[in-house]
């Protein structure tokens, strides 16, 4: 079987610090089976080293680091003449990953030709004035993501998504957005891709399967996530396959040979 399978993280592959049940499982049986696997994260506190790690030590599958993008790794694809230095305002794995990218990064926001936000769980008061100060004095402001939440084994916990709409309310500017659903994240994914069909695995609609429509590829709605029902999908996102998790693709792949 020839193909691609792009892979999201969070709600797909792991829940928080935990596996998904089967998913470790599933990798192997997909690669078994000719597939290509590549990770699309909008996670942009992690570099795809340590995204690497972290996924074979929970789940038992190690996936080449090369094979994983992030959502700044589409920041640093999205950056102009003028654009750097880059002010992360998100987790350290931000700014160690646009470094490996040859980006020029910044600790001081009134040097900043960019500011980039992402996740942020030190994220306070005095982080979100410097970021806007910066915006206001004509600093590029980018997203990593948008993403509202992110699913743990508690429940939902606040996603980049709300670090960034602190910082444009503050700043009144809209940011351009790097992560999926968008081109910059379609295009830093693309050259990854094998010969043959795509499918797109993810448990937000409005993020993976928004992803997988904008790309053209096979849309696959894992409910391991923050959907627990394919009948809460929005109108216009429905997904060509559904699962309940990840270790029911193999099978379900198997039949459409």
């Amino acid at each position: 079987m020839t193909g691609t399978v792009v892979l999201d993280v969070d709600g797909v592959l792991l829940l928080g610090g935990e596996p998904i049940a089967g998913s470790g499982e599933a990798m192997a049986e997909l690669e078994a089976a000719g597939l290509r696997l590549v990770v699309a994260t909008n996670n942009a506190t992690r570099t795809p080293a340590y995204a690497s790690e972290r996924i074979a030590r929970l789940t038992g599958y190690r996936l080449d680091p090369s094979r994983i993008v992030t959502s700044t790794m589409a920041i640093g694809r999205m950056l102009r003449p003028g654009d750097e230095p880059v002010y992360p305002m998100a987790e350290p794995g931000m700014a160690e990953t646009l470094r490996d990218g040859g980006v020029a990064v910044t600790g001081d926001p009134a040097a900043a030709g960019t500011v980039a936000v992402g996740l942020d769980r030190s994220f306070d008061y005095d982080r979100v004035t410097a970021a806007a100060r910066a915006i206001h004095r004509g600093a590029r402001f980018i997203a990593s993501n948008t993403d509202a939440t992110f699913p743990t084994p508690q429940g939902p916990a606040p996603g980049a998504g709300a670090m960034v709409a602190a910082v444009a309310t503050a700043s009144g500017v809209t940011p351009d957005v790097a992560g999926k659903p968008h081109r910059p994240m379609i295009e830093t994914v693309a050259p990854l891709l094998a010969d043959g069909p795509v499918w797109m695995v993810g448990d937000r609609p409005e993020t993976d399967m928004a992803f997988a429509v904008a790309a053209g590829w096979t849309s696959v709605l894992a409910l391991s996530g923050v959907t627990a029902r394919a009948s809460d999908v929005p109108a216009g996102l429905e997904p060509a396959l559904v699962i309940d998790r990840l270790a029911d693709l193999p099978a379900l792949l198997a039949q459409l040979r």
